[in-house]
């Protein structure tokens, strides 16, 4: 085991009396206190060596005082299977299976912190199991673009939505002992270039729009690590960054754990020492397959920094900076012998990872077949025959692929099994498609000759079928939700949109499920009587899919970005290819603070499903708001009550939504911007408040010339809706 060796070298320190004990093995000990006697007995080179890497997912901690190495693991969505000690290979444990967890943009879609806190406790159950001290995510880049192969590890368009879930995620996952590392920090937007293309953007986009997030699980969720991203921002690598790490993480928000690179994100020692670098991991490889002849002692912050330190090139006093903030960390993850044993992949977890999928998935539509019928959903299975299930992402390993949080799971509920399962002898399936392995680097060409008779099959079927359940999506091969490439086309890969258009002419009854972590093109929307956003659910994803298709479960889901009708209607792409993806070398953001529904609102140009929709087997109707004032001060604050009355059948759960907009400001503001949000469950005939508490810091918007956030007296809106267009009423109010 990894303890032993340093458990033996140490044997006279842990076998002395309490009294007798260094005060760094005290854990009654103040924790500033145990890592300032702990340095003081560290040599140079010790120091060094805790800087680096010393394995793949390894760094040292210092066997002759018995502190023990930190183990990491990737995996946002569970704990990835055991890489070799220093290739990108699998080990071939056969004890490394576990629970694979719902994909953050499912997370995202629940609005439901609740669920995000038990999400960060299930996973690190599972990483003390597996002796994991440091799990990489979660990740809270902002969705700027639906080609952004990662998009499916992140929390959606808005600041504020990914920093209210991804605080409880880091205090269900930090209150076990295990540290979050919230990536990537920062405006890692893209896989295309990404190792070295440099962004440029405004202050107020950098603040306003891609810096929210990061610093609520700073200050709010008190994060222990914090991962770089692989981009420069204004010609500095993220990962040795002045502004980024030095003066906004560390100095502005206080930030008091450690700054890990992505793997292979470090460039230069220089700034690496000076720059705000703590632990370099995975140099000289791309960060996914490559890998080179250095050692782990030709690491920027290795040999190279040691000999820079001892020439005086570079202060001694950013080495102790660095080894303090590794000590701390130290002793918050490994050496807390207070924290649990941990678990994997227990009926506990599993009902985690369903209820997330239950809450986490989206119905986008759902109307009747015919003219004269009722909405397609829930599925009664009496009024139909065989049920087709047609589609290769219904029985498609989806944790295979994707990069770094390619996932080992024990157990795996396909789409196929959880409907099979629930309707017994009434399913059959056509594959209708092939969509290849999942490869890093390039994609699979299916021949032309092979997805026509596929698609040929599922068609003939589904004219004698009663109903057709079409599972596709993307699957997170290269160029779709993929690490390292981003995706090269808005429609559905593999013949895809020709399918669900032929078996959409053979049957009415036809849902579509699209198991995808981006929005995607869908030009047959208005033919397809019900279609379903159901992410990547992970281990029980078939389950989930079952509940809400059979109306076990009622939809509760709520978009986290918006799905545009086409590409250019994204903010991203409406200004060139210098705005997305950039010119190989740089890349500006010229919409600016407009991301998301922000464009959409302030230029009038709709989006096919906007950001906060998600409809119920049921309807909620909204009673008139009621605020405590309609006025307040730069020190006050103003609440708003809100009745919302289950005027249906079923049991439901609704999110409303608060929006404030400035009716005049001296700035270009959106016309709203998400300010709260409140998820009520509601029995039929209920009635149940939500509840919202207008602050002046939620007026606010960065000021440059200052370097502060403002906020303008005058007169503001709040905007009360079900999602960020269907807007159920309006409050205006006035600052100051």
């Amino acid at each position: 085991m990894k303890y032993q060796l340093i458990i033996a070298m140490a044997l006279p320190l842990l076998t002395a009396s309490a009294a007798e004990l260094p005060v760094y093995l005290d854990e009654n000990a103040p924790i500033e206190q145990r890592v300032e006697d702990a340095l003081s007995r560290m040599t140079l080179r010790e120091k060094v060596a805790m800087c680096h890497a010393e394995g793949k997912f390894a760094s040292p901690g210092v066997a002759r005082l018995g502190i023990p190495d930190l183990w990491m693991s990737d995996g946002p969505h569970g704990v990835r299977a055991e890489i070799n000690w220093n290739d990108w290979g699998y080990a071939g444990r056969t004890n490394d299976s576990i629970t694979a967890f719902p994909a953050l943009t499912a997370l995202a879609a629940t609005w439901n912190p609740a669920l995000s806190e038990a999400y960060g406790n299930a996973l690190a159950e599972e990483a003390l199991y597996r002796e994991k001290d440091v799990m990489l995510g979660p990740g809270v880049n902002i969705y700027r673009t639906p080609l952004n192969g990662r998009n499916f590890e992140y929390m959606g368009e808005d600041p504020y939505l990914a920093g209210e879930l991804v605080v409880p995620y880091i205090t269900g996952m930090q209150d076990n002992g295990v540290a979050a590392c919230v990536k990537h920090y920062a405006l890692n937007n893209q896989e295309l270039w990404r190792g070295h293309i440099n962004v440029e953007l405004s202050d107020r986009a950098l603040h306003e729009i891609y810096l929210p997030a990061f610093k609520r699980a700073v200050e709010d969720g008190k994060s222990w690590s914090i991962m770089g991203a692989y981009n420069k921002v204004r010609g500095q690598h993220a990962c040795h960054n002045e502004l980024l790490l030095n003066k906004i993480l560390k100095d502005d928000w206080g930030f008091d754990g450690v700054v890990i690179t992505d793997w292979g994100g470090a460039h230069d020692t220089r700034e690496a020492a000076l720059y705000g670098l703590d632990l370099e991991m995975g140099s000289f490889t791309n960060g996914l397959t490559s890998e080179s002849e250095f050692t782990t002692d030709d690491y920027y912050l290795a040999n190279p920094y040691q000999k820079m330190l001892e020439s005086g090139e570079v202060p001694m006093s950013t080495l102790d900076d660095k080894v303090r903030r590794l000590l701390r960390l130290n002793f918050r993850t490994a050496m807390n012998r207070r924290k649990p044993y941990g678990s994997v992949a227990t009926p506990a977890h599993y009902a985690v990872a369903e209820e997330i999928g239950n809450e986490g998935i989206v119905l986008l539509k759902n109307a009747p077949s015919t003219p004269k019928g009722q909405p397609l959903l829930p599925i009664d299975p009496s009024r139909y025959g065989k049920i087709l299930v047609v589609g290769d992402n219904a029985t498609r390993n989806l944790m295979a692929g994707g990069g770094s949080s390619e996932l080992k799971p024990k157990d795996i509920v396909t789409p196929l099994a959880g409907l099979e399962t629930l309707w017994p002898g009434k399913v059959e399936y056509a594959r209708g498609y092939m969509a290849g392995r999942p490869m890093y680097g390039h994609a699979d060409v299916i021949p032309a000759h092979v997805e026509d008779s596929l698609r040929r099959q599922a068609v003939d079927m589904a004219r004698e079928a009663g109903l057709v359940i079409f599972v596709g999506g993307l699957n997170k091969n290269h160029f779709q939700d993929c690490e390292g490439g981003d995706r090269q086309e808005f429609a559905l890969p593999f013949g895809q949109p020709k399918l669900i258009e032929e078996l959409r002419a053979v049957n009415p009854n036809l849902v579509v499920v699209l198991l995808t972590g981006n929005a995607v093109e869908m030009p047959w929307a208005d033919k397809v009587p019900a279609i379903v956003q159901a992410w990547y659910l992970g281990s029980m994803a078939g389950k989930s899919v079952a509940n809400v298709l059979s109306g076990s479960v009622n939809p509760s889901g709520k978009l986290p970005f918006s799905f545009p009708r086409r590409l250019e209607d994204n903010a991203a792409h409406h200004f060139g290819t210098l705005s997305y993806p950039g010119d190989s070398i740089n890349q500006e953001y010229k919409e600016d603070i407009l991301v998301g529904y922000r464009w959409h609102d302030t230029k009038k140009i709709p989006a096919l499903y906007p950001f906060g929709h998600g409809l119920s087997y049921t309807t909620f109707e909204y009673g008139k708001p009621v605020a405590s004032a309609r006025s307040m001060t730069a020190d006050g604050s103003i609440t708003v009550r809100v009745p919302v009355t289950n005027t249906g059948s079923r049991d439901g759960k609704e999110t409303v939504q608060f929006y404030i907009g400035d009716d005049k400001a001296s700035v270009i503001r959106p016309v709203k911007e998400l300010k709260g949000f409140d998820k009520l469950s509601i029995a039929p005939g209920a009635t149940v408040e939500a509840t919202f508490t207008i602050t002046p810091d939620a007026l606010k918007f960065y000021d440059p010339a200052s370097a502060s956030w403002v906020a303008e007296p005058g007169k503001f809106k709040l905007y009360i809706g079900s999602s960020s267009t269907d807007i159920r009423a309006t409050l205006p109010f006035e600052l100051k």
